[in-house]
């Protein structure tokens, strides 16, 4: 009932949420609540979460990651939720439960690292990577297991869900490697407006908490002719 009654204060007023600290200092960002409609419906969307989806959460609620990739979205549209502090082991025994689970990168490597892995199928199951620069190596291993595996950018300032990549088989993984620039992949499937500017990626839209105001995200990026975006690094 209280994670219940939170999500319904946290659609009705918005909410202050701290970044992830992985790329600068942590800082405060408030989620308006036209902002959290707007980006709900993009995840949703991109992540093909319905009312019948079965959400397993692994990530902090009090990052964007854990509340707004896929726990919110759901949550808005009445998808069944499950929060659940990460432990690789329940992972590889409750995910088969579940339609949806959102994780790290180093929960990925850790969930790999398991002895259940070995077994593990994920047939059918959409498993969604974002945080942290998603390696190929981690694409791979997890779309053998059957998985729907999407690569996810976003920050807590726009998004989550704002640039990314759904692989669905082992094929798709090595087309989109023989044509990679140096950084790792963060997708081709946009949901805001982007320009490269000074070799950083700006972004702009309906899920920015900036709105139309261009903000500087100071991640550096390149495109290839294909217009996959990769991250090379950070401008500090």
């Amino acid at each position: 009932m209280k994670l219940k009654n939170n999500l319904d204060h946290i659609l009705k007023k918005g909410i202050e949420l701290k970044s992830s600290g992985t790329t600068g200092p942590q800082k405060r960002v408030y989620q308006s609540p036209i902002k959290l409609m707007n980006a709900n419906k993009i995840a949703r969307e991109c992540q093909e979460i319905t009312s019948k989806s079965k959400i397993y959460t692994v990530c902090k609620l009090e990052h964007a990651g854990g509340l707004l990739a896929q726990t919110l979205p759901a949550y808005e549209i009445g998808a069944s939720i499950e929060v659940d502090q990460f432990n690789a082991y329940k992972f590889c025994r409750k995910i088969q439960n579940f339609t949806h689970s959102h994780i790290t990168p180093n929960h990925g490597k850790a969930i790999m690292l398991t002895k259940a892995f070995k077994n593990l199928r994920l047939d059918g199951i959409w498993i969604t990577c974002g945080s942290e620069p998603v390696e190929w190596e981690l694409i791979i291993n997890f779309i053998k297991k059957g998985c729907k595996f999407m690569v996810n950018w976003g920050m807590t300032e726009v998004g989550p869900c704002a640039i990314n990549t759904l692989f669905e088989n082992i094929e798709m993984v090595e087309d989109y490697k023989k044509r990679a620039l140096k950084g790792t992949l963060i997708g081709n499937r946009v949901y805001c407006d982007t320009e490269i500017k000074d070799n950083t990626l700006h972004v702009k839209g309906e899920i920015s908490v900036f709105g139309n105001n261009w903000f500087d995200t100071k991640d550096i990026i390149k495109k290839n002719n294909n217009n996959e975006f990769y991250i090379q690094g950070r401008s500090l």
